[in-house]
C-alpha cells in the first residue's frame, strides 16, 4: 500500500465510522426493535423486550386495530403517483415556456424557484387557509354574486377507485403478472429465447398460482376492509406540486438547454414539426432528467410528514401518511417495536425507489 492510498484511508477512516455507527447501526437496532415487544410499559417495567419475530408487520397489515396504517399506506400510493405526475407536467410546461427566451425569463424563473424556498410547514400552513372549507379558494365564487364552492378539499370523506383489503393479495399477483408478462414478451422481441423461456415459465407457473387461489390464501383479513383513493389528497397534491414543480422545472431547463440547436435543425430539415422533434427529439434526451426526477420526487412523497402534519393537525386520517403515524405511534403511544417496524417499512418502500436508480448509475460510470 503506498503512501497516498494509506492517507486517503485514514482521512475517510473517521466518516466511515460515523456512518456505519450512527447511520447503519441505528438502522440496524431499529430493525431488531421492530421484531420485538418494545413499549413504555415494558420499560418502566424493567423487564427485557421480548423477540416476537414478524408479529409488528404482521399486525400492521392484517391486525382490527391498525386499520390506521392501511389507510396510510393506499394514501401514500395515490399521493405518490399523482404529486409526481404533477410535478413533471407542470415542470416540463414551465421548462418549455422558459426555453422559448421570453422577455423577462429571469424574473419567471425565480418567481417558479420561489416556493422551493419555503418549509413545507409554512406550504402547508398557508395551503390550508387557502382550502378552508368556509373561506379561500370556496369563496371566491361568492365575489362576483355566485354560490360559493362546496368542495370540502383536505377534510372531504368522499373516496374514489375503492376496494377490498382482502383482494389485495390477488390484485398485487396480477400486476406482478402483467408486469412478468411484458418482460418475457420483451425478451421473445429481442430474440432472447433462453431468457423469455424462462420468464414465460414462471408466468405459467404464476398464474396458475392466482388462479388456484394461492394469492387470496395470503389473505390475512378477518373482514372486509374497504379503502380507495380519498379526495382530500388533492389538496395535499397540489400543495406538495406547487412547491416541487419549480424543482422540476429546473431540472427539465438545464436539460432543455444542453440539447444542441444542431439537433433540432436536423429534425426541420427532415421534415419534423415543431411537435415532432419535443416527442421524438427532445423528450428522449430528457428521460433521464424524467427518471433522476421521478426517483427525487418519488422518495420525498413517501417519507413525506411535515406538510401533512400542517394541514392536517394529525388527525386527519383522510391526508394521513406512514410518517405521521410512526411518530404518533412511538412517541404517543408509546409502542416503540410497532413504530420500529413502520419505520422499517418506510425504509424498504424508499430503498425499492432509491437502490436500482443507484445501480443504474454505478454501472454507467463503470462502463464509461
Amino acid at each position: 500500500m503506498n503512501r497516498d492510498r494509506a492517507t486517503a484511508i485514514l482521512m475517510l477512516m473517521p466518516s466511515v465510522i460515523l456512518l456505519a455507527i450512527f447511520v447503519y447501526g441505528f438502522i440496524a437496532w431499529t430493525g431488531y426493535t421492530s421484531m420485538t415487544n418494545s413499549n413504555a410499559l415494558q420499560q418502566l417495567s424493567g423487564l427485557p423486550a421480548q423477540f416476537i419475530g414478524l408479529k409488528n408487520y404482521q399486525d400492521l397489515f392484517t391486525g382490527q386495530l391498525n386499520g390506521r396504517f392501511r389507510v396510510d399506506m393506499v394514501n401514500t400510493v395515490f399521493f405518490t403517483v399523482l404529486f409526481i405526475l404533477v410535478c413533471l407536467v407542470v415542470g416540463m410546461g414551465l421548462a418549455i415556456l422558459l426555453d422559448q427566451k421570453v422577455k423577462g425569463e429571469s424574473i419567471f424563473r425565480t418567481i417558479f424557484l420561489f416556493p422551493m424556498a419555503l418549509s413545507f410547514v409554512v406550504t402547508g400552513v398557508a395551503w390550508k387557509w387557502l382550502f378552508n372549507p368556509t373561506s379561500g379558494i370556496n369563496a371566491i365564487p361568492s365575489i362576483i354574486g355566485l354560490p360559493p364552492g362546496q368542495f370540502k378539499w383536505f377534510i372531504s370523506q368522499e373516496r374514489w377507485l375503492e376496494f377490498n383489503w382482502q383482494l389485495l393479495p390477488e390484485i398485487l399477483a396480477i400486476i406482478v403478472l402483467a408486469v412478468v408478462i411484458f418482460v418475457a414478451l420483451r425478451y421473445w422481441v429481442l430474440r432472447r429465447s433462453m431468457i423469455a423461456a424462462i420468464i414465460t415459465g414462471i408466468t405459467i407457473l404464476l398464474g396458475a398460482w392466482i388462479s388456484f387461489g394461492g394469492a387470496r390464501s395470503l389473505n390475512g383479513l378477518a373482514s372486509p376492509e374497504t379503502h380507495g383513493f380519498n379526495l382530500a389528497l388533492f389538496a395535499l397534491v397540489i400543495a406538495a406540486g406547487w412547491q416541487m414543480s419549480g424543482y422540476t422545472m429546473a431540472m427539465y431547463l438545464a436539460g432543455l438547454r444542453g440539447i444542441p440547436d444542431e439537433l433540432r435543425e436536423a429534425g426541420r430539415v427532415d421534415g419534423a414539426s415543431e411537435i415532432g422533434i419535443y416527442r421524438y427529439v427532445v423528450f428522449p434526451l430528457l428521460a433521464p432528467i424524467t427518471l433522476s426526477a421521478m426517483i427525487i420526487l418519488g422518495h420525498i412523497s413517501l417519507k413525506i410528514f411535515d406538510l401533512v402534519y400542517a394541514m392536517g393537525g394529525g388527525d386527519n386520517r383522510y391526508i394521513d401518511m406512514p410518517g405521521l403515524n410512526m411518530y404518533f405511534t412511538t412517541f404517543r403511544s408509546n409502542e416503540f417495536g410497532q413504530g420500529a417496524a413502520i419505520a422499517m417499512i418506510m425504509l424498504i418502500l424508499v430503498a425499492i425507489v432509491i437502490v436500482p436508480y443507484l445501480v443504474t448509475q454505478l454501472r454507467s460510470e463503470t462502463t464509461l
